[in-house]
């Protein structure tokens, strides 16, 4: 079989699902059904995989697919937690004292909000949180899902503590081959990783500043009144600086300390100055920008979870009290991955399956206490001291956020469930390289000189697939140093524009759409929310493309450790 063939059918469910999702709008629940069995049946009758690696797969897709319905349950328990307690109602009349004005709330609670909780925990958490969030202060489901979506870009790379770079990268790339070569030139590991480290930096610094530019470009346009630009030009000085007040602490972070920091103190720095600003009126614009009322909202925009007024309890809270529940995730969340101590005892609690049906390395397991999901959880307990919540006040909490989790799940038992195939597809009969590696090089031996180009789009690419930039940093890190070497380029500049592809990647990740349009009962309408984020991924990587482009021929960028 011909490379150009193979590199087609390893392609067919991505572009079986891209048809269906974004080109015939269907819903997930009926597309990813058919994209499964596909992927199965490529599997099992071109690459030749035993129908038990495809099963074991299956299988161990199913235990990943447990761990993120815990997270997305963990996030609507606790916003319907505080829909009971009061605690929204407290928030909604903060977020009215900071700034009426719908377009400043998405920037603070998307970006800057986001970013933090993005580096806390990572995983299309900020989405899960911060879109529920959005429609407790009145923003339509549609819309909040896609502020939701938007965060997961610049954040992400180093999301999660450092997750995709210090797990993904490291454990992505060769490591004893790699360390051999650095050491022979008088170098280190550490110090290779830090050089990409600081270059994934200074890439997401100039391509993410204006990304909540970007997102008040989304919300008006799609949901604005009349849709005027002008609404866009009001707030553009307010925009960028949100931007520059997240990306400048983040690019000293990663240049300074590491993978670890750039998203949590760039966000925390960021929502402390900006929430300062708007609270000031600084570049805030004077027209107060809104969505049309309630009931002339189309029903596209409506989702299941939306908040009525009438619906939310009000008790007397103060604003601190009321938004102490979130503070205590983020803190929490910081603790269980920056403590080795407390890191190891949450996950001590571990339901583990290893070599699934006897296929060596496919395994999987689920940390109930270690995911953001048993924090949220731990939140709620806390919450329901803190607001002194009644017991039936709980129940009902409770039971509103199970009845999501149905048909969220059944799109997932699908979704997942076909990334892992695709990712297993390595060990075969017919001794061919797994589906997204195949792809990858026949782009690469296809495109020649101007690769660094299209190397943020193969990370893209992995994360649509696997709804993670730390997989596609897996799948595709040592690719791209293969390629690097090849074509005499720096292989520390590839793999980093493979980890920023890789985090706009999950802009478009359909498990992470899924996810955060569960958690307002969006779930049947992800194709529309795909059509709009292919926009923001595409200027992502097409702009990381470029930078590469111009570092390697323009700057001439090397690789000083591995030189000699």
């Amino acid at each position: 079989m011909s490379s150009g063939f193979l590199a087609l059918m390893a392609f067919a469910p991505i572009l079986l699902a891209g048809v269906l999702l974004i080109g015939l709008r269907w819903p997930a629940r009926r597309a990813m059904p058919l994209v499964y069995l596909l992927s199965a049946g490529i599997a099992l009758f071109v690459w030749d995989m035993s129908f038990n690696r495809v099963l074991a797969s299956t299988l161990q897709g199913l235990v990943v697919t447990v761990g993120v319905l815990w997270i997305i349950f963990g996030a609507i328990l606790l916003l319907n937690t505080l829909k009971h307690s009061g605690g929204i109602t407290a928030i909604r009349a903060g977020f009215t004292t900071i700034s009426p004005d719908r377009r400043i709330q998405a920037i603070i609670i998307a970006w800057l909000f986001g970013c933090f909780i993005e580096g806390a925990s990572g995983f299309g958490t900020p989405a899960a949180i911060a879109a529920p969030l959005l429609v407790a202060i009145g923003f339509p489901a549609m819309a909040a899902v896609l502020m939701g979506m938007l965060v997961q870009s610049t954040p992400v790379s180093f999301g999660a503590v450092g997750t995709p770079i210090i797990v993904g990268v490291n454990t992505g790339l060769d490591h004893a081959a790699i360390s051999e070569q650095l050491a022979a030139n008088g170098s280190s590991w550490d110090a290779y990783l830090q050089l990409i480290t600081s270059q994934v930096a200074i890439v997401h610094a100039l391509v993410g500043t204006v990304m909540p530019l970007v997102m008040v470009i989304m919300l008006v346009r799609f949901f604005g009144k009349d849709k005027s630009w002008r609404a866009v030009f009001e707030v553009l000085p307010f925009a960028l600086f949100a931007g520059l007040s997240m990306t400048i602490p983040y690019l000293i972070s990663g240049l300074l300390l590491g993978p670890e920091f750039p998203s949590l103190i760039g966000g925390l720095v960021g929502l402390a100055v900006v929430t300062s600003a708007a609270r000031f009126g600084f570049l805030v614009p004077k027209r107060q920008w809104d969505f049309a009322p309630r009931d002339s909202w189309p029903e596209a925009w409506m989702g299941t979870v939306e908040m009525k007024l009438e619906e939310l309890t009000a008790r007397p809270m103060s604003s601190f009290r009321a938004w102490l529940p979130y503070l205590l995730v983020g803190v929490l969340l910081v603790i269980s991955r920056v403590f080795p101590e407390v890191s190891t005892a949450f996950k001590s609690v571990a339901i583990n399956f290893t070599d699934i049906l006897g296929e060596t390395g496919v395994s999987g397991g689920v940390q109930p206490l270690y995911l953001p999901g048993g924090i949220l959880v731990m939140v709620v307990i806390a919450t329901f001291f803190l607001h002194r919540m009644k017991v039936r006040e709980l129940g009902k909490a409770l039971g509103e956020s199970g009845g999501v989790l149905l048909s969220a799940g059944f799109v997932l038992l699908f979704t997942v469930p076909m990334v892992r195939i695709l990712i297993n597809s390595g060990v075969n009969a017919a001794d061919l390289p797994s589906m997204p590696i195949l792809m990858a090089r026949y782009v690469a031996d296809s495109v020649g000189g101007i690769y660094p180009l299209l190397a943020p789009t193969i990370g893209a690419l992995g994360a649509f697939l696997a709804g993670s930039n730390t997989v596609s940093n897996m799948m595709f890190s040592q690719f791209q140093f293969g390629v690097a070497s090849n074509l005499g380029l720096s292989t520390a500049l590839i793999v980093a524009v493979q980890a920023v592809g890789a985090a706009a990647g999950n802009m478009v990740a359909i498990h992470n759409v899924v996810a955060a349009s569960a958690t307002v009962g969006l779930l049947g309408r992800e194709g529309t929310t795909l059509r709009r984020t292919v926009w923001p991924t595409l200027y992502y990587v097409l702009m990381t493309g470029l930078i590469a482009l111009f570092a390697a021929y323009v700057l001439g960028v090397s690789d000083p450790l591995m030189a000699g």
